[in-house]
């Protein structure tokens, strides 16, 4: 069992940043591709970032792409999502997944 939690959501206005952070616990994630996805009101949830384990492999969804920044720390067990140049269709809730588990969620709202 794996358990995921999320922290560092808010509100911030366009063009500000955020960092997102995700405290992974348990057995058996160690070696999985960590995600962030975000979800929005009305919409589908989305991928937008992964990291592999080693760091080496990262990949972006291409509405963040140059301006979100995944990266982890495996020594704490923790994955961050550095958000920059944020925009109002950033607005969601943003999760953290790894395998078939995921986080509960924190709010991200950033405002025109």
């Amino acid at each position: 069992q794996v358990q995921l939690v999320e922290s560092g959501g808010g509100l911030v206005q366009t063009g500000g940043s955020l960092r997102l952070s995700c405290a992974a616990s348990g057995r058996g994630f160690s070696s999985y591709v960590m995600d962030w996805f975000r979800q929005a009101p009305g919409r589908e949830r989305e991928f937008v970032a992964s990291i592999n384990r080693s760091g080496s492999i990262r990949n972006y969804a291409a509405s963040v792409k140059g301006r979100f920044t995944i990266s982890s720390d495996n020594a704490k067990n923790m994955v961050y999502l550095q958000m920059n140049s944020l925009k109002p269709e950033d607005t969601a809730v943003y999760y953290c997944k790894t395998q078939n588990f995921w986080g509960q969620g924190t709010q991200v709202t950033v405002s025109s």
